[in-house]
């Protein structure tokens, strides 16, 4: 993945984060948001746009565009770099392909086990029975 390029294609927008902090909360924009526009994106093929939208579906607004925010230190600069390797781990994230499973069988000790246990477990219910005669 060329970050580089990834990265003109992303738009920031800058706000006041809330919550504790005084004055400086009130003064300065450190609240980041990144937009990320997967259909209008040059980077991805659209094979990889199509599984990035699957993937991503709840993340995504009407538009096809993600958006994450970070607020989290009072260092603009910082959330920008937080908010940033946040998407890049969540576009690797969606396009890393599933592994598939490999179904395996129980070895013959589980399966005695097992059936030795079925056969306890009746032999108990089997001795509770009383009979009527």
């Amino acid at each position: 993945m060329d970050k580089d390029q990834l990265y003109q294609e992303l738009t920031f927008k800058t706000s006041r984060s809330g919550g504790a902090g005084g004055q400086h909360v009130n003064k300065v924009s450190s609240k980041v948001e990144v937009i990320f526009d997967v259909n209008a994106s040059n980077h991805y093929s659209e094979e990889q746009k199509e599984i990035i939208s699957l993937k991503l579906a709840n993340r995504m607004d009407n538009d096809g565009k993600i958006h994450l925010q970070c607020d989290e230190t009072r260092s603009q600069l910082k959330n920008k770099e937080i908010v940033i390797e946040r998407l890049f781990d969540l576009l690797h994230a969606a396009l890393k392909p599933v592994k598939k499973r490999k179904p395996t069988k129980p070895s013959k000790s589980a399966i005695r086990k097992r059936l030795d246990n079925k056969r306890k477990l009746s032999d108990k219910k089997v001795s509770r029975r009383f009979k009527m005669d």
